[in-house]
């Protein structure tokens, strides 16, 4: 974090993730992430892939590093392309795991869901619902969440 000019430490991420969830437990959070970047260990690695468990991560936004020229970071010694591709390909994969563990909890409860378009709205945990039944774009309309195809729920009106 400290070469990517970040302010905040390892700990605070998951100091902050525990406070919230005590304090709403059904908080969901998601992160973004750079693999590869410039200097990063496998020992470096490892420790976000463990930090996507201790703070809980859902919905995680992964990709590798790209140097940019005339960036401090396009000059420090590089990861190779390779190394950094697989690397958020590992951290995806993490992702996806806690993305459909999310929706498994989920399925059989009621939630409010906000309708983007006719047939696709968001819970308050940002959780995409499909719905076949349509409903106004902007409308708020309780929905029990039926089953998941691992990327969203099915979402049916509730009585």
């Amino acid at each position: 974090l400290k070469r990517m000019k970040r302010r905040h430490l390892r700990d605070d991420s998951i100091r902050f993730c525990e406070e919230a969830r005590r304090l709403r437990p059904d908080i969901v959070f998601g992160a973004d992430f750079i693999t590869g970047f410039p200097t990063e260990t496998d020992e470096m690695f490892e420790n976000t892939m463990r930090l996507v468990d201790e703070c809980g991560l859902t919905w995680l936004h992964v990709f590798p590093f790209s140097p940019r020229p005339g960036t401090p970071a396009a000059k420090m010694p590089q990861v190779a392309r390779n190394v950094a591709k697989a690397r958020a390909e590992r951290l995806r994969a993490k992702g996806h795991e806690r993305v459909l563990a999310h929706l498994d909890e989920g399925i059989g409860a009621t939630r409010a869901v906000l309708m983007e378009t006719p047939t696709l709205g968001r819970t308050h945990q940002f959780t995409p619902v499909r719905v076949k039944e349509e409903a106004r774009a902007g409308e708020i309309i309780p929905l029990r969440l039926a089953a998941h195809d691992g990327k969203s729920f099915e979402g049916l009106r509730a009585a």
